[in-house]
């Protein structure tokens, strides 16, 4: 193997003398054969075939002269004609340089994983942690996300809103309702009316629940003998061709085309036939009314979709008026043909219902579309319109996640720092025999790289054993989709981006120690590399003491919302719907129960009082009404003995009397109403609602009769026994639900025996108000915690690199009498800096994005200054008990050990 000889200074003829930057002699080579061997000579032995070829010329030349070694040289270069050289191909070991490189990379990084065997399990546990934390946010937000967007022509689907302008403000809602002067008839029709109206518009359908409060109800469907309580609704006849539910058996066109027919499930198929086939043109017996023909069988809905139901009847009976929808409302879907403008047809549709009908002065409603596939995120409504909802938290999650990794990151740049010590010296040997910085940073990358694919498969490992407890209560079916090749294309993806992210610091700053000083022992680095690795230092635990404040108030106002005195009391009161011919049996029920074990009260109400949504306004008039004067009231007919139950306040005149004849006719308000309305002295004076007028009897101190996330509405009662919808409520005696629950069930089966028991707790059915904030409140718990253990892991970094820069002073201090305690104040000192200005940075944006979160709510806790100081406390202390080990590890060392080299 020939030596690499020194680049000539000039160009020469050959044979010409050149003095070389060595200053010897050299002998040019005849520039024909060099040519010869270059065309002949396999690329990959070239250059060492070239260079030993002319080491040997230069040595002839010395030895026998420049003419005879000129013929040598021709001779030696005629030998590559042999076929054996010409046909020779590469060894199977010899490798590519890239393999070889690779290799390389791997042996080394396996040799200092094992030689380092806590710091890499630290470094690879804190980055598996932070994939972790990002990956099963990255589940849960693609999860959300996939929620009414698998339809295949989703692109295409939109659902109307209205937005209503009146005296009382501006409302909006997804949920279509009969309001003003607007006809029964065209009401009912409005997906006829599009497609005639609008040329745009592929397809329309109407769809509504018959089963959620206050005033629906699961109903039975029935077939022969079989009778099951199940969740079903009403469409148009477009639906199924709209929404991709597949049928086993009907087809789209005809599935809900005529009155009277209905589509079942495959559930409710399996329920009475024996085949789907089999359950097409059977008869159902509906709420034991009304017979309906089966026209079609669809599979399951799916869990990403938010329509769900067992069924679904024609709208031709809605219009008919045999279905009752929820609270009389539905929504509307459409799917524009292909190409059409949506903001187009948005602008035509604006005016369409005020074209239509003449309304009152100051009353107005308008619509709008909404792509269906971001109804389920954006559900929320501001002055009209849909502008947030679940899509804030997939936002803030998204960002959680972003900032976790971030935070992992560095907590891996500083760890990796923290040993550069170690490997100074290495870099230094590296550097003098040749290595270049581009193979340092190379070879510092891919270590990393290793490092961040043994973090994955750990990663892997954690998310498959935690996801089952994180979809328990989380309330999702999530599994890791490792068959989808995309999926290994975004893991495979997320680890080069962590692992060049997290060792691009490391490999930039040791490939950068000049091995002169490295050698000599000089290992103190600069004051701008110290600044860097405690900048990211104080990022990392400014991110950590943000989501600690933001994890606290979210649990503080879950836990507000959910047990704040709402003005009643929901304690052991379980509420049953009303249905067949309980309305007119109440009174029997009502008496029954009352004569059994463990039942305290008994009444009835037409909305369940923790979710009072209904709202109308022109149907009510009072005494004193300024002209176009409109209030939203929320109408409640309750029982005799309903205040009572809910342990209501009276706090003017008096509550209803089922001894005063009268009072069937009265009506009592709330302190918001009588606000609203204006009145002085309400006593007395005349309300009339519908076909009902009577007086003002009492005055209710105001109680939330909605969610916190909206303020108390003007709410009016007044007493019907006698309807045929709503609730009957039963107070059991303290202790004793056991045996109210045997009573329930023994008296429904008396009483309404066509019926199974299907029964609420209130204060459960209240708590599912805030579902979403309970599971973003345990999320939260989850991340917060793991964000501030990769942090603290980061710290101990930190820590590590401060002691081991700061040996040989510790050691002088101890040999000039420094106590245990002050070299330990002394090394806390910095990180205690560091957290009160990370604290310094966090508090300040953490309480504004507070702030704004709690603005969602109409009634929250106040921002209190002691949740800062407490999380601020929270951090101090986390990262000095994190800081601990290392300090007293460096504080108790031996001095004699640290000076020995001097």
């Amino acid at each position: 193997m020939g030596t690499h000889l020194p680049t000539r200074l000039t160009t020469t003829e050959p044979g010409h003398l050149v003095i070389s930057p060595n200053h010897k002699p050299w002998y040019e080579p005849p520039r024909w054969a060099d040519k010869l061997i270059e065309r002949l000579c396999a690329p990959y032995l070239h250059e060492e075939v070239m260079g030993d070829l002319h080491e040997r010329y230069q040595l002839q030349v010395e030895k026998l002269g420049e003419k005879r070694a000129r013929r040598r040289y021709f001779r030696e270069s005629l030998a590559f004609m042999r076929a054996s050289v010409l046909k020779r191909k590469p060894t199977p070991h010899t490798n590519p340089m890239l393999i070889t490189m690779l290799r390389h990379y791997l042996i080394t990084a396996l040799r200092n994983t094992s030689r380092n065997k806590a710091f890499s399990a630290i470094n690879v546990t804190g980055l598996a942690l932070g994939m972790t934390c990002f990956l099963l946010i990255f589940l849960w937000v693609a999860d959300e996300r996939t929620i009414d967007n698998f339809h295949e022509h989703n692109e295409d689907l939109y659902v109307l809103y209205q937005t209503i302008h009146s005296q009382d403000g501006v409302i909006g809602s997804y949920q279509l309702q009969e309001y003003g002067s607007l006809e029964h008839n065209y009401y009912a029709d409005i997906d006829v009316h599009l497609k005639d109206k609008f040329p745009e518009v592929l397809y329309a359908t109407q769809y509504a629940t018959s089963y959620e409060l206050p005033w629906g109800r699961s109903l039975t469907l029935q077939y022969g003998d079989d009778k099951h309580k199940l969740n079903g609704g009403t469409a148009g006849i477009d639906f199924f061709k709209m929404f991709n539910y597949p049928l086993l058996a009907g087809s789209a066109e005809n599935a809900l085309k005529e009155v009277n027919t209905i589509a079942i499930s495959e559930k409710v198929s399996g329920l009475f036939f024996n085949s789907p086939e089999e359950a097409i043109g059977q008869i159902l017996r509906y709420d034991n009314g009304l017979d309906l023909k089966v026209t079609a069988v669809f599979k399951e809905t799916d869990n990403r979709s938010t329509l769900q139901f067992d069924y679904l009847i024609s709208w031709k009976n809605t219009v008919l008026d045999q279905i009752l929808l929820s609270e009389g409302q539905y929504e509307t879907y459409v799917q524009l043909k292909p190409g059409s403008n949506p903001e187009l047809f948005a602008a035509k549709i604006k005016d369409f219902q005020n074209e239509q009908f003449d309304y009152t002065d100051g009353y107005r409603c308008d619509f709008g579309i909404q792509p269906f596939g971001e109804r389920y995120l954006v559900s929320n409504f501001e002055n009209g319109k849909p502008t947030s909802g679940r899509i804030e938290y997939i936002n803030i999650f998204s960002g959680v996640a972003a900032f976790i990794l971030l935070i992992a990151c560095i907590n891996f740049m500083n760890l990796a720092t923290a040993k550069s010590l170690k490997r100074a010296k290495e870099v230094g040997v590296r550097k003098v025999v040749g290595s270049s910085r581009s193979y340092l940073i190379g070879q510092f990358l891919g270590e990393s790289l290793i490092l961040a694919f043994m973090a994955l498969a750990l990663s892997l490992v954690i998310i498959f054993l935690l996801l089952p407890y994180f979809n328990n209560f989380s309330g999702k079916n999530m599994t890791l989709p490792l068959d989808e090749g995309s999926y290994w294309l975004f893991l495979i993806g997320l680890t080069v981006v962590a692992g060049l992210a997290s060792g691009s610091y490391p490999a930039l700053f040791l490939s950068s120690l000049r091995p002169v000083r490295v050698l000599k022992g000089i290992t103190r680095f600069g004051r701008s590399a110290s600044w860097f690795r405690k900048g990211l230092a104080i990022f990392q635990f400014s991110l950590s003491i943000l989501l600690l404040i933001g994890t606290l108030v979210v649990s503080r106002q879950t836990h507000y919302v959910q047990n704040k005195h709402l003005g009643y009391d929901r304690e052991n009161v379980i509420y049953v719907k009303i249905e067949g011919d309980m309305n007119n049996r109440y009174q029997v029920y009502k008496e029954r129960l009352l004569s059994m074990p463990g039942i305290a009260m008994v009444d009835r109400s037409s909305e369940a009082p923790h979710n009072m949504g209904f709202e109308m306004s022109t149907p009510f008039k009072w005494e004193g009404q300024q002209e176009g004067q409109f209030i939203g009231f929320r109408p409640t007919s309750v029982g005799f003995d309903f205040l009572e139950m809910m342990d209501l306040e009276v706090v003017e005149g008096r509550g209803f009397n089922k001894d005063i004849v009268t009072d069937t006719s009265a009506f009592m308000v709330n302190e918001t109403a009588l606000k609203q309305m204006g009145m002085t002295d309400p006593l007395g004076k005349w309300i009339s609602a519908w076909d009902k007028k009577g007086k003002i009897i009492g005055i209710v101190k105001d109680y939330h009769i909605a969610s916190l996330h909206e303020p108390i509405k003007p709410l009016i009662l007044d007493v019907k026994e006698g309807l045929y919808f709503g609730i009957i409520m039963i107070k059991t005696q303290p202790g004793k639900t056991v045996e109210a629950l045997k009573s329930l069930e023994t008296a429904t089966a008396e009483i309404n025996p066509d019926y199974p028991l299907d029964y609420q707790f209130m204060d459960q059915e209240y708590a599912k108000l805030y579902e979403s904030e309970a599971i973003i409140s345990k999320i939260s718990n989850v991340f917060a915690a793991l964000a501030v253990i990769i942090s603290c892991l980061g710290l101990l970094g930190l820590a590590m690199f401060s002691a081991e820069q700061k040996v040989k002073e510790i050691g002088i201090r101890k040999v000039l009498g420094a106590s245990v305690n002050q070299i330990i104040s002394l090394f806390s000192r910095e990180f205690i800096q560091l957290v009160l200005l990370s604290f310094i940075i966090a508090s300040p944006l953490a309480w504004y994005l507070m702030k704004e979160w709690l603005n969602g709510f109409a009634y929250s806790i106040p921002l209190a200054w002691w949740f800062f100081a407490l999380t601020g406390l929270a951090a101090l202390g986390i990262a000095m008990l994190t800081v601990s080990v290392q300090t007293l590890k460096a504080a108790t060392s031996n001095p004699v050990k640290s000076l020995r080299t001097e």
